[in-house]
């Protein structure tokens, strides 16, 4: 915990400082919803095709990225709120103009009951 996915459009690569980005994340997860450093892991995605609207996925004029984090139940919906507008802030600071109209959105939810991890 915090499991953190990033699901963008594959033409964001050259754009999209994801190294600097999750280190980011991972110091405001730490910070706002009291995240321990060690715990924040994060996955990159790329999807192949992004389709948006009715606009051909082949011009490439839109991009699509969204952030799920998903956090132990106890945080207070203003701490997700928090953190979520953070996550936002942070993907306008790590994605340069790639041409395409971007469409950012991220989520903070709580994990289930039954979520168990381990490390080896």
């Amino acid at each position: 915990m915090p499991q953190i996915t990033v699901d963008y459009s594959r033409t964001l690569e050259p754009a999209f400082d994801r190294a600097g980005f999750a280190r980011a994340l991972h110091e405001a997860t730490v910070e706002i919803a009291a995240a321990k450093p060690e715990a924040c892991k994060t996955q990159f995605r790329p999807s192949a095709v992004t389709a948006f609207g009715y606009a051909d996925p082949a011009g490439q004029e839109h991009a699509v990225v969204h952030v799920t984090i998903g956090l132990l139940a106890g945080r207070s919906d203003e701490t997700k709120a928090r953190l979520t507008e953070t996550v936002l802030d942070l993907l306008r600071t790590h994605i340069t103009d790639g041409g395409a109209t971007l469409h950012a959105s991220a989520e903070v939810r709580d994990l289930a009951p039954s979520y168990r991890k381990f490390d080896r």
